[in-house]
């Protein structure tokens, strides 16, 4: 499973003291692309040879918040769902081994003309991970 550690910065949280809900969106999303980096698959290459990655569907569950400097790591798990769909499993969890976030990450790669197809290292990742 592949991990990215982090640390909360002071600006993400909010005035109850924790980590905004919504600053949890961009942990996932750096993992993610880290988790595509880390296997040969540059983001921002892609999008300039007309492959999209885009996300059609996230879910989040909050367990517990983080709070500032809080020490955790962000992991990711890809699955294949069906011929054209990708899921991110991941979680949050803190250097204390609590799971603070848990997220289904469900995304598609779209061609040039927006339409969905297979993408061949994704498909190849989804079932090393299998």
């Amino acid at each position: 499973m592949f991990k990215v550690v982090m640390q909360v910065r002071d600006y993400e949280c909010d005035l109850q003291g924790v980590v905004n809900n919504a600053v949890y969106q961009n942990y996932l999303e750096h993992a993610r692309h880290q988790f595509l980096r880390a296997n040969g698959i540059d983001f921002a290459a892609l999008t300039a040879q007309g492959v999209h990655l885009m996300l059609t569907s996230i879910e989040l569950q909050f367990k517990s918040p983080l709070r500032p400097d809080d020490l955790f790591e962000v992991t990711v798990r890809l699955r294949k769902m069906g011929k054209l769909r990708y899921l991110f499993e991941q979680q949050v969890v803190c250097e204390d081994g609590r799971v603070m976030v848990q997220a289904q990450a469900v995304g598609v790669a779209l061609s040039e003309s927006g339409r969905p197809m297979s993408y061949a290292p994704l498909d190849a990742l989804a079932e090393q991970e299998a």
